[in-house]
This record gives C-alpha cells, structure tokens and sequence, in this order.
C-alpha cells in the first residue's frame, strides 16, 4: 500500500466516481479503476460500493478515509522537508483562511510577508472553519486561521486573540448608537444570519441562536444570508440587525453606513485560532509566517478589550 494507491483512493471518494478523479489527476479511467481495484485486493475489501447509479464509500472505505489522509499528509511532509534542506526560505507555503477573516488586515499582513519574502509561494484559500481544519488535516494547507479551536487530536490549535462580538443596525434604525438593557429588548427584531447547513456548520451562524438559547428568549426572526458583504448591505437598507465583529463591521461604520446597538448584557465574542497539523512539518518559511501572524493579529487583544462590545459607536 503507497501513497499513490491512498491518494488516488480519497481523490475517487472526494471527486464522487471514477472518471472525475481520472479528470483531476490527469489519468486514464482504466488506469484509476485498475489502482482501485489493486488496493482493494490487497486490503481484501471493497471500498466503494454502487449506489443508484453513483459510487460510496463502503463502511470499509469510511474507516479507510482518516487512515489515508494521514498517510498522504506525512508522504507530503517528507517531500517537504528534505526540499527544505536545499532551500531555507523559499518554496510552497499554503495559507487556509474563514472567509471573514480574509479582509484587509488580512492582506496588509499578507502584503508585508511577500515583501520580506519574495521567493516563498504563497497560496491563499477560503473555506468555512470546518472545512480549514480538513484542509490542514489532509495536508492540502500548511497553516489554517479560523473561529473557535478544533477537538481533534490531528490538528494543534493556538488562540491568537477573542474578537468580541457587536450587534449592529441601520444609521436610521430607531436604537442606533443607542443602549438597550439587555439581549430581550432585541427579541422581535429581524436578525440576518449566516445559514447553518448541515455537513458545513460555519461557527459564527450559530451565534445569535446560542446566544438567544442562553439567554432563555427561544427562537428569533432571522433571514439567512451566506455572504458577509450581503448581511452588510441588508443592514444597511434596514432589513434586520446583525451580530458582527469589529474587524468584519470597520469599514462600514468608519464610513457611518451602519451603526451600533449597545445591550448591556451581551458579552459575546469568537476566538481567531491558528491551526497546524499535530506533528505535520512546518517549513522554515510557513514557520516565518506563523510568527508574522501571531505577531500582528495578537496586538488585538488589548485593542479589542478597550471597545465596547467589539464595535466601536457610529
């Protein structure tokens, strides 16, 4: 069993069938069929059965899936470190960001690090939280920055700061830049939301309903949105309120396009988490920029507790 044969194997089960991972490595069906099949015999199970017309992992092929990642993960860390021996600081580094943490401070440090370092390669992809931790688990990113820390015992989480969370409205909605006692005066307002869809839970979708549930208040009116720069321009038009951190909220209330709602007891916040492989290799590049990050997003942790709420008054 190589790293071929497993890499081949979770292509097919990620790309749903034969011929759409014959397409993406570049290979003949025949060809992708035959290293299935040679997997197979030497495992002494199928690991994908035919259902309806389409190809599943078999209950072999699931327990198969962690196994595999793992094993093409190190082949690739390997690759990695003996490369790193010929090149200390040039090379491949693989950035895997939440979406909205991907704004401009984001590319400020971004911009910084490919300066300092012209002959890294740095890609940069987007996913919700869930889907940075399988990327870095599956060794396609070296590094992830997402919401909240992940239990898995694959992946080693560092906290780099609690961005504290704001609810925000339109300029001329009846509260803005006001107070409210608490969360309750707030129940029978529209709240615009991220959707939470099953398979792909994005940790800050859940945030105005667990805070509502903590609270005793139930269940809300909310209208799911899954883009940011969407819920802000609803927002705007006054089409509900939204839960928002500083950084994602800045630009618009800089330009008074939206304002604040200050709730006396709201005390809500999500922890930007750096993710790594557990035991993974980290080039001395994707090490560099691990300390460029940590150095600029963890100055936040005194700036952020000195607003209120997470969002500055409009």
């Amino acid at each position: 069993m190589d790293s071929d044969a497993l890499n081949t194997f979770l292509v097919v089960h990620r790309r749903g069938g034969i011929s759409h991972a014959a397409k993406a490595l570049h290979r003949s069906q025949p060809a992708i069929s035959r290293r299935i099949a040679l997997l197979e015999q030497e495992l002494g199970v199928p690991l994908f059965e035919r259902i309806a017309g389409k190809t599943r992992l078999s209950d072999a092929g699931r327990v198969m899936v962690p196994y595999a990642e793992r094993a093409v993960a190190a082949a690739q860390d390997a690759e990695n470190a003996v490369r790193a021996l010929l090149r200390d600081n040039s090379g491949p580094v693989a950035l895997a960001v939440t979406g909205t943490l991907a704004g401009e401070r984001l590319s400020n440090v971004l911009k910084r690090f490919a300066h300092r370092h012209p002959d890294v390669a740095l890609t940069l992809r987007t996913a919700t939280s869930a889907e940075v931790s399988d990327l870095i688990r599956r060794g396609e990113a070296t590094i992830g920055l997402r919401y909240d820390r992940d239990r898995s015992r694959d992946l080693d989480c560092e906290v780099l700061f609690a961005e504290p969370l704001g609810v925000v409205c339109a300029p001329d909605h009846p509260l803005a830049g006001r107070r409210v006692g608490k969360l309750a005066d707030l129940r029978d307002e529209r709240w615009i939301a991220f959707p939470e869809v099953p398979g792909r839970r994005e940790i800050t979708a859940s945030h105005v309903f667990a805070l509502f549930l903590t609270h005793g208040l139930g269940e809300v009116d909310w209208t799911p949105v899954d883009s940011l720069t969407a819920q802000k321009r609803l927002v705007e038009a006054g089409l509900g309120i939204a839960l928002l951190s500083q950084s994602n909220a800045a630009e618009e209330l800089g330009s008074c396009r939206i304002a604040t709602i200050r709730v006396g007891d709201l005390a809500a916040s999500h922890e930007v988490v750096a993710v790594t492989r557990h035991g993974g290799f980290l080039s001395a590049a994707s090490r560099r920029l691990l300390d460029v990050l940590r150095a600029d997003f963890t100055k936040t942790r005194g700036t952020n507790t000195s607003r209120r709420n997470g969002v500055r008054r409009a």
